[in-house]
């Protein structure tokens, strides 16, 4: 499984932003995918999943300012990110990890990205 994420760049605080992950053929179908975040000096934070069936799950401070969706056709992953504020600066990752499960450590997903940095100015 091949991932890899962009989108990513300097936005004004209340502003948006929308990451993309391509991912290798078949793998938003069978695998269960998810953006997380590291800020500099933190550990890995869970962002939001979404399962191959299509649920979706996120982390309580994120809830409601931010999306995810898939797009199986073109093996896609996306994450809308809304009324951005500077904490939400970090370099974001998408990952996977094979089965319909839910997970929010970063150690319990075998593929990752390279990372794209959101920088937001206050």
């Amino acid at each position: 499984v091949q991932l890899q994420a962009s989108g990513g760049g300097l936005v004004q605080a209340g502003g948006s932003l929308r990451l993309s992950c391509a991912a290798s053929a078949g793998t938003s179908r069978s695998y269960s995918m998810a953006w997380f975040r590291q800020a500099p000096g933190k550990e890995r934070e869970f962002v939001a999943a979404i399962l191959w069936s299509g649920t979706t799950y996120y982390g309580d401070p994120l809830k409601g300012r931010y999306t995810i969706s898939r797009d199986s056709t073109e093996n896609a992953l996306y994450l809308q990110m809304r009324s951005l504020k500077s904490e939400d600066t970090a370099v974001y990752y998408c990952a996977a990890t094979s089965g319909n499960v839910y997970l929010t450590r970063a150690s319990s997903y075998n593929y990752w990205g390279q990372g794209t940095q959101v920088t937001v100015s206050s």
